[in-house]
Order: structure tokens, then sequence, then C-alpha cells
């Protein structure tokens, strides 16, 4: 059964950082990804590695938070730097491969305070 697991999440103020964890068998996808889900709001793609290590970044994130993974250490990460108010949300980790269901981990508070 694959799981993905998220950690790191927490509370900071604006202008701070943080990093995200997500223990998951990386290997395996085509591509795996970051989400974010504030209350109330659909869940969004933050940003996304392939397997040739190609990534892809939401607009408003661009130069401020940087995705990145570790096969060796079956973890994909997120480093959160200059975090604002608005990105306080859920942020989910999400694993694709060809032929099968998305695989979503449980999620990780992220809370930025002014």
């Amino acid at each position: 059964q694959v799981k993905l697991v998220e950690s790191g999440g927490g509370s900071v103020q604006a202008g701070g950082s943080l990093r995200l964890s997500c223990g998951a068998p990386v290997s395996i996808f085509s591509d795996i990804s970051w989400y974010c889900q504030a209350p109330g709001k659909q869940r969004d793609l933050v940003a996304s590695i392939s397997g040739g290590g190609r990534t892809n970044y939401a607009d408003d994130v661009k130069g401020r938070l940087t995705i990145s993974n570790d096969v060796t250490k079956n973890t994909l990460y997120l480093q959160m730097n200059r975090l604002k108010v608005e990105d306080t949300a859920v942020y989910y980790c999400n694993g694709r491969r060809p032929c099968d269901v998305a695989y979503w981990g449980q999620g990780t508070q992220v809370t930025v305070s002014s």
C-alpha cells in the first residue's frame, strides 16, 4: 500500500520560513506535487516535480517556494521562504503515475500570522 506522510507544518510570522517534508516512495511516481487548500477554498497546485526533475510552480509562489526530492530518502520537500499570510493553508503531498489513482497524504497545516 502506497502511503504519503507530510510533516513540517507549523505557525510562523510573515516573512519567515518552513520546510515541509513528505515521506513517499518518490521513485514510483511520474510526478509528485504539493497542493494547498485554505478553508472554504478548492485545493490548488503549488509546485510539482517530474521523474526527470522538471519543476513547475504556481505563479504566486515562484521565487519563494522550492520543491525538491531525495530518492535515497524517499522524501519530497517544499522549502517555503518569505511566507505570506495568504500562504496559510493545509498542504498536501500528491503522487501520480500512469493508469493508477492519485495518492494523497493527510496534510500538514501551515499558519502564517502578520
